[in-house]
C-alpha cells in the first residue's frame, strides 16, 4: 500500500514539476531567469540627445550647387530642381532632380574654420526638393544628403531644411518638437533655425555670388541614423505613413518575398525607412482588422499604452489634425512586437483660430475636431469605442495640460517670434509671407489659447455622434438613391439624420430636404443631368450634431465640411467630384 502511495506521489510530483517548467518557459523572460522581455518595456526617447540644443539660436549655412553626372541624377541645373513640384515627378514616374553641392556652416560673414565643410572645394553632398503640397510654392524646402565619406553634421547625414511656407509664424513645427522632447512617452526630433545662402554654379557662372534664401527650420530626419542617435534599434521596422488608416490592404501591404510584391504600391501606403521584413506589420494589421479579437487583446499586444495615448493626446491638444493617415512614423524594435508612434510634420498645429480669422475656414463644429478627426482610422476607431481607453485619453490630455501650460507656450512664442519676425519682414521671406505683420502679431496672441480651444472641442466630440462617409448616389427605378454609413454614439443614443440635396454648395437652391431619418438612406425623384451637392447631418438624442467626413472646397478656398459635389451625366451615370 505504501509502495502504491509512493508511486502516486511520484507521478503527482513529476506532473507538478512539468507544469512548472512549462509555465516558466512561457514566461516573458523565456528562461525563468527573471529577465524582462522587450515588449514589457515602455521605450523612451533619449534625454541626452537634446542636452546641447540652443532653441533660440540660428545656424548659418552656405550651399554651393553645381551639376554632377547622369548616373547620380545630378546632371541638372538649380532651376531644374526648383521649377517643379513633387507632382511633376509623380506624373512622369521619374526620380526628383538633384544637383551636387558643397555644404558649409559658418556665420553671417561666411564659412567658419572648424565648422562642417570649411575649406571644401569638391562637392560633399547632393540636394533635391522635399515636401509634397508645399513643393508647389515658389519657396522650396530642401533635402541635403551628405556623402558617405564626408562625415556628419550633428550626427546626421540627411539635412531636412523646411521653409514651412503655409505657416504664418514659421515656427509651429519647432514649437511642437521642442515641447515633445520634454514629455515622457513621446518621441521628438532635434530642430534648428537655419539662415540659408545658396550660390548657383549650375549655369556655368563661376562668378556667381551667394544669394540669401531666408529662414528655414532644420528638422532631424527620422531614419536609421535617428534610431541609433535616440537609443533605439536601428535594425527595427520603421515606416512613414503616406496614406495609412491601419487597413489590412492586402493589395499593397505584402511580404517582400510575395511574387506580386510591388514596392511602389507599398510605399503609397507606408514608406519603408527601416527593416523590410513586413511580417510583424502584417500580423498586427490582420489582428487589428479581425473584429473577433477584442481590441484590448490586440492593443495590449501591439501598442505601448503610454506612447499611444501621449501621441494622440498631443495631436488633439495642439490641433494637429492632418495626422489621421499621414504625418507620423511607426517604429518597432526588431525583436519586439509593439509599435510606437513618432510625430512628424507639426506645422499644421496651433492654428485653428488663425484659420477661422484669415484662411476662410468655416467655423462651427465639424468632423475633424477632437476624437471625430480620427474616426476614419481602424486603430483609433476601435480603441476609442472602449470606455476605458477613452478615459485614458482624457486623463492623458488633462495631464499634458498641466505640463504644457499657457504661460509656457506664451514664453516660447515670444522667444521664437523674436527670431522669425525679422525674416518675415524682410526679403526674401517677406515676398511670400502669407500675412501682414499686423496680422502676424495678432496670430501670436492666439497661439497660447489654442489648447483651451482644442480641449473644448475634444469634450464636445465625446458627446457628439461620430462622423461617417457618404456614398455615391445611384439612379434606380425608384428615383435617385442616396446612402451613407451609419454614425456611432458613445452613449448609445438614438441617431437621426437630416438629408439635403441642392444645386449649390451653400444650399440656397435646395431640391430636397428629409429630416428625422432613422435609416442611413434617402430617395429623391430622378435627378436630371447637372451638378449637385448633398450633405447629411447626424443628430443624437441630446441634440449634438455631426457632419460626414467629406469636404468641399470652393473656388475661393473656403472649406465646407460634410458637403460633396457630384454630377449626373447625360447618360444617367454619376460622377463623384469630391
Amino acid at each position: 500500500m505504501k509502495k502504491a502511495l509512493s508511486a502516486v506521489l511520484a507521478v503527482l510530483l513529476l506532473f507538478t514539476l512539468t507544469a512548472c517548467s512549462q509555465e516558466v518557459a512561457e514566461s516573458p523572460g523565456n528562461a525563468g531567469d527573471g529577465k524582462t522581455s522587450i515588449d514589457e518595456l515602455s521605450l523612451q526617447d533619449s534625454e541626452t540627445i537634446y542636452q546641447d540644443d540652443d532653441e533660440d539660436s540660428i545656424v548659418t549655412m552656405y550651399l554651393t550647387v553645381s551639376q554632377g553626372n547622369a548616373a547620380d541624377n545630378t546632371n541638372h541645373t538649380w532651376s531644374d530642381v526648383n521649377d517643379h513640384s513633387v507632382y511633376y515627378y509623380e506624373e512622369l514616374g521619374i526620380d526628383r532632380y538633384r544637383v551636387e553641392g558643397i555644404l558649409q556652416v559658418g556665420d553671417e560673414n561666411g564659412p567658419v574654420s572648424g565648422m562642417f565643410g570649411y575649406g571644401e572645394f569638391a562637392p560633399n553632398c547632393t540636394v533635391q526638393i522635399r515636401g509634397k503640397t508645399s513643393s508647389r510654392s515658389p519657396q522650396k524646402s530642401y533635402k541635403i544628403s551628405i556623402n558617405s565619406n564626408e562625415g556628419y553634421w550633428r550626427g546626421q547625414r540627411t539635412i531636412a531644411l523646411n521653409k514651412h511656407v503655409y505657416d504664418s509664424t514659421r515656427f509651429r513645427n519647432k514649437l511642437s518638437y521642442d515641447l515633445l522632447k520634454t514629455i515622457p512617452g513621446a518621441f521628438s526630433a532635434r530642430t534648428q533655425f537655419v539662415h540659408l545662402y545658396v550660390r548657383d554654379l549650375t549655369e556655368g557662372n563661376a562668378e556667381a555670388a551667394f544669394k540669401d534664401y531666408g529662414l528655414y527650420t532644420q528638422v532631424e530626419q527620422i531614419n536609421k541614423t535617428y534610431l541609433r542617435n535616440h537609443g533605439l534599434d536601428e535594425n527595427g521596422q520603421l515606416y512613414k505613413a503616406n496614406m495609412f488608416e491601419f487597413l489590412r490592404d492586402e493589395d499593397a501591404i505584402k511580404e517582400t518575398s510575395a511574387p506580386s510584391y510591388d514596392l511602389t504600391a507599398f510605399e503609397q501606403v507606408l514608406e519603408i525607412k527601416g527593416n523590410d521584413d513586413h511580417s510583424k506589420l502584417i500580423a498586427m494589421l490582420e489582428d487589428l482588422n479581425n473584429y473577433s479579437i477584442p481590441i484590448e487583446t490586440t492593443f495590449e499586444k501591439y501598442f505601448d499604452e503610454e506612447n499611444y495615448f501621449t501621441w494622440l493626446a498631443f495631436q488633439i491638444l495642439t490641433g494637429n489634425t492632418d495626422t489621421t493617415s499621414q504625418n507620423f512614423y511607426l517604429y518597432s524594435p526588431q525583436n519586439g512586437s509593439k509599435w510606437y508612434f513618432l510625430s512628424w510634420d507639426n506645422d499644421g498645429a496651433w492654428q485653428y483660430e488663425e484659420n477661422i480669422l484669415y484662411d476662410g475656414e468655416a467655423s462651427g463644429y465639424h468632423y475633424n475636431q477632437g476624437i471625430s478627426n480620427y474616426w476614419g482610422s481602424i486603430l483609433h476607431q476601435r480603441v476609442l469605442k472602449s470606455d476605458t481607453y477613452r478615459q485614458m485619453l482624457t486623463d492623458k490630455i488633462e495631464e499634458l495640460q498641466k505640463v504644457i501650460t499657457k504661460e509656457r507656450v506664451a514664453e516660447m512664442v515670444e522667444t521664437y517670434s523674436a527670431i522669425t519676425a525679422p525674416y518675415l519682414s524682410s526679403l526674401p521671406d517677406q515676398m511670400y509671407a502669407p500675412n501682414t505683420m499686423e496680422e502676424y502679431e495678432k496670430i501670436l496672441e492666439l497661439i497660447p489659447n489654442e489648447m483651451d480651444h482644442q480641449y473644448s472641442l475634444y469634450k464636445t466630440s465625446l458627446e457628439s455622434p461620430m462622423p461617417f462617409f457618404l456614398g455615391i448616389p445611384e439612379q434606380t427605378s425608384e428615383g435617385t438613391m442616396f446612402s451613407w454609413d451609419a454614425s456611432y454614439d458613445f452613449d448609445d443614443e438614438e441617431i437621426r439624420y437630416t438629408f439635403e440635396v441642392a444645386e449649390d454648395y451653400l444650399f440656397q437652391n435646395v431640391i430636397s430636404t428629409q429630416k428625422d431619418l432613422l435609416v442611413p438612406q434617402a430617395y429623391t425623384e430622378e435627378l436630371p443631368p447637372g451638378q449637385y451637392f448633398y450633405r447629411v447631418t447626424a443628430v443624437n438624442e441630446s441634440g449634438m450634431t455631426q457632419t460626414a467626413m467629406e469636404t468641399y472646397e470652393s473656388i475661393e478656398g473656403v472649406k465646407y465640411y460634410g458637403v460633396v459635389c457630384f454630377y449626373i451625366q447625360l447618360d444617367g451615370s454619376v460622377v463623384w467630384a469630391s
